[in-house]
């Protein structure tokens, strides 16, 4: 059995069991490779692909995590939930406030700030339930891309503005978990803009052979710090000339 092997099957244990793993930077050691196991881990999936996460593109979370680069995950029909998230499919959930992209058009071949900008659909207020199999959140750069980025599960707002009508680098965005403020940030946050971070995105997915399709959600990306969520908890997020989106966590969402 390879690394890669090890790697897949620790981390698919423990999504399985709902038990936390040891990181699996013993058995990878680069991102390459890192992107390897997430590739065979995404494989195992059922659910048809919606689109792409990019992640640790705010200097606060990329400070929280010890790592300094973006990554990117993949998206599954069976991650999104409404207006209920299920704490009994997450391990270690946090939760972080994002500016979510909807494609119009396929973003492949050459690409520019100009052609990612038009083939936007519409922007949606999300927000991003993020988890961790690795106990603890240990994580490095490799650990965090072998685990797809780190994902759980996602949320999107009923608002949807095209670009016309709304600038991603200006927004704001504050984040309550009840009443409380827990998180602040600005699309600026963001690699500089929204907009840079799914250019970064539609580079990188084409690179791989794989590139952003017209109708995929991108989630581009946090716009300040995530954080903890425990049942029982209603988290909302305020984007400024977006709207907003919350989500509640519950033990049994029936």
């Amino acid at each position: 059995m390879t690394a890669i092997d090890q790697a897949v099957d620790r981390l698919a244990d423990a999504a399985l069991t709902g038990r936390p793993c040891r990181p699996v930077r013993d058995l990878i050691t680069d991102v390459a490779d890192a992107y390897e196991v997430q590739r065979h881990l995404n494989a195992r999936r059922t659910a048809p692909v919606t689109g792409r996460k990019i992640g640790l593109t705010s200097p606060a979370v990329q400070q929280q995590l010890g790592v300094d680069q973006p990554d990117f995950g993949v998206l599954f029909a069976d991650m999104e939930v409404s207006r209920v998230a299920p704490v009994e499919r997450l391990l270690q959930p946090k939760v972080e406030a994002e500016i979510a992209f909807v494609l119009a058009a396929d973003l492949a071949g050459d690409l520019d700030p100009a052609t990612v900008r038009a083939a936007v659909r519409h922007a949606v207020p999300a927000l991003e339930i993020v988890d961790s199999r690795i106990a603890g959140w240990d994580i490095t750069i490799t650990d965090t891309v072998a685990d797809n980025a780190s994902s759980g599960l996602y949320v999107l707002g009923s608002q949807r503005l095209p670009l016309t009508a709304f600038e991603p680098v200006e927004a704001t965005m504050r984040m309550y978990a009840g009443d409380a403020p827990v998180s602040q940030g600005t699309g600026a946050a963001c690699l500089g803009d929204p907009l840079n971070a799914l250019l970064w995105l539609a580079r990188t997915a084409r690179d791989f052979g794989d590139p952003l399709r017209a109708g995929q959600v991108i989630l581009s990306g946090a716009l300040g710090p995530m954080v903890p969520v425990s049942p029982g908890v209603t988290v909302r997020a305020e984007i400024s000339g977006l709207g907003t989106v919350a989500v509640t966590f519950e033990d049994d969402p029936s």
